[in-house]
């Protein structure tokens, strides 16, 4: 079924990134028709990982919204005051809010826009198009058979599950990412009542999951396998924090690639492979009073390499090696979480080269000297042979080229929307693409 409606703009995913680019068009340009397509069949954020005391790592004011425009309606802190419950929030004290609530949050404010969004809607393909009055544009083929039609779109799905090796060779829900957690450990909650449950990754997310499989079955036996030393404190100095800031993505995107690199081995545990200190105390904390009970069910392995996996319908074998004496040791569990992160661009082995649903159209696009898609500061893709091609920005995606806040960050959301909601309207309304990117 083909929609004949052509829409202005066309967001992929109705997460925090477009439903803040939403507000943005709604408050900035409203003269621009957008649709939004969402891939599950309700708004929801992360929801897999909404972990019973979990908070957000973030501070509630950067939120959808407010560093762009502190007065909208649509802040956290007015999602407080009209759900009733402002001054009991501050009363709680917490430096980072529970992210059950920053969840209802998101979800309040993308109800304001549920007539611009169809959900149930996982978008496959994305295709250049003639369209119905001979202009160019965008085709965008949803799952079910539809397509859309649009003058510009905007990318914002997430970004990919990173899944090592040799994790990559087995089909099995018992090998599972984080991202399929909580609907996993619920089908199979009977069995892992008494079982035994591996989470592999020394980050945050691993650290949550271990403490969180130890309150689900705290009959279970629960082992997090780490490759590093030990389970880092993650860098929280609000000096390292001003990679957060818009000043940054400047220089960072204006660094060379040596440079880049650097940066980002500098500032990787602000972000990567490392935890905050309260979820680190109470790990250490849980296992400390198991020994002193003689009863111990949680384990952190560090210096731990999986060399082999093998699955069968009840179960996983995993070939477990000491990374520097070299034992191996054959291990089974009833279930193993990957904390292992996501792919960013570029062609390495944990990354991917530009967003799967742009695969018809990647080849045409310029690229970056390491085989990447190449996105201008304002988000902005173009031909690699130098023509105009319709509006086409990729959002929320972007670390390789503007830095560790576009690691899907809230910390810059807003202002990230507010760079693409002026240049699609630049765009849209005639401007030379060179002279459409707005600051980043």
């Amino acid at each position: 079924m083909t929609d004949a409606q052509v829409f202005d703009l066309i967001g992929v995913g109705f997460g925090p990134a477009n439903i803040s680019l939403a507000v943005a068009l709604e408050e900035l340009h409203p003269e621009i028709d957008p649709l939004f397509l969402e891939a599950r069949d309700t708004v929801v954020w992360q929801p897999e990982m909404l972990l019973s005391g979990s908070d957000i790592q973030n501070n509630p004011v950067r939120d959808l919204v407010t560093p762009r425009n502190p007065r909208s309606r649509y802040s956290f802190l007015n999602f407080l005051f009209e759900q009733g419950r402002l001054l009991e929030y501050l009363n709680l004290g917490l430096e980072f809010p529970l992210r059950k609530e920053y969840n209802q949050y998101i979800t309040w404010v993308a109800s304001h826009f549920a007539d611009r969004v169809r959900t149930s809607s996982p978008v496959s393909a994305v295709e250049f198009a003639v369209l119905p009055d001979g202009t160019e544009g965008y085709r965008v083929r949803v799952g079910s058979g539809e397509t859309h039609l649009a003058r510009a779109v905007v990318v914002a799905n997430g970004r990919t599950p990173y899944v090592p090796a040799p994790f990559d060779q087995v089909e099995s829900d018992r090998v599972i990412h984080l991202t399929r957690y909580k609907s996993t450990v619920e089908r199979y909650a009977e069995q892992l009542r008494t079982g035994r449950v591996a989470v592999v990754g020394g980050s945050q997310s691993a650290v949550e999951l271990t403490l969180d499989l130890a309150h689900r079955f705290p009959d279970a036996e629960v082992v997090n396998l780490s490759r590093g030393f030990a389970h880092r404190l993650k860098d929280t100095s609000p000096f390292s924090e001003a990679s957060i800031m818009p000043e940054f993505v400047d220089y960072y995107f204006h660094a060379s690639q040596q440079s880049k690199d650097e940066l980002d081995a500098e500032l990787r545990f602000t972000n990567y492979s490392a935890a905050d200190m309260d979820v680190l105390r109470e790990l250490y904390l849980k296992i400390y009073e198991q020994r002193l009970d003689g009863a111990q069910k949680v384990y952190v392995r560090n210096n731990s390499v999986v060399d082999t996996v093998t699955a069968d319908a009840d179960g996983v074998e995993l070939v477990v090696r000491e990374r520097h004496f070299g034992q191996t040791e054959q291990e089974r569990f009833d279930l193993v979480v990957l904390a292992t992160g996501f792919r960013n661009f570029g062609l390495g082995p944990a990354q991917e080269p530009h967003p799967p649903i742009l695969s018809e159209i990647a080849d045409q696009l310029e690229h970056t000297e390491r085989g990447a898609v190449a996105v201008g500061h304002g988000y902005l893709t173009s031909a690699k042979d130098g023509r105009a091609i319709p509006p086409l920005f990729i959002y929320n995606l972007n670390e390789s080229s503007h830095g560790i806040s576009d690691a899907g960050s809230f910390s810059l959301l807003s202002l990230r929307a507010e760079t693409i909601a002026h240049g699609a309207a630049k765009l849209l309304a005639g401007a030379d693409p060179q002279n459409a990117e707005g600051d980043a």
